[in-house]
């Protein structure tokens, strides 16, 4: 690998949040209010967001995943997280970026979920 790989060993997978942002909070607390169709928890606590980039300017950037490739709601699910973020105040605009690496699995979801799915 050169060091201009942008793979280099021990980069993480998912780009890291912008967690110190003061609007943070407030976009969790907006992802939490969508769900997926097909199960009674909301895609923060299933895993399915991977990171919340917030810049300076109040540019909100949500990077999430689906449960499968084929969730019949692929094409619909990142609009609802742009609807559901967008209208916070002080949020300047709003972009959601599906990917599928890494794919989504159930150790991604909170303890929270695995309780309410019943898998704790």
């Amino acid at each position: 690998m050169s060091e201009h790989d942008p793979l280099l060993e021990g980069t993480p997978l998912i780009k890291p949040s912008s967690t110190e942002h003061p609007l943070y909070d407030r976009v969790v607390e907006a992802c939490r209010s969508v769900y997926d169709p097909e199960i009674p928890v909301n895609i923060f606590d299933l895993g399915l967001v991977y990171t919340i980039d917030i810049n300076p300017e109040n540019e909100v950037r949500v990077t999430m995943t689906l449960t499968a490739p084929g969730c019949p709601v692929a094409g619909e699910m990142p609009g609802w997280v742009a609807d559901a973020v967008e209208p916070l105040e002080g949020v300047k605009h709003v972009d959601v970026e599906l990917t599928w690496d890494p794919p989504w699995g159930m150790d991604m979801m909170s303890d929270e979920a695995r309780l309410e799915l019943g898998f704790m």
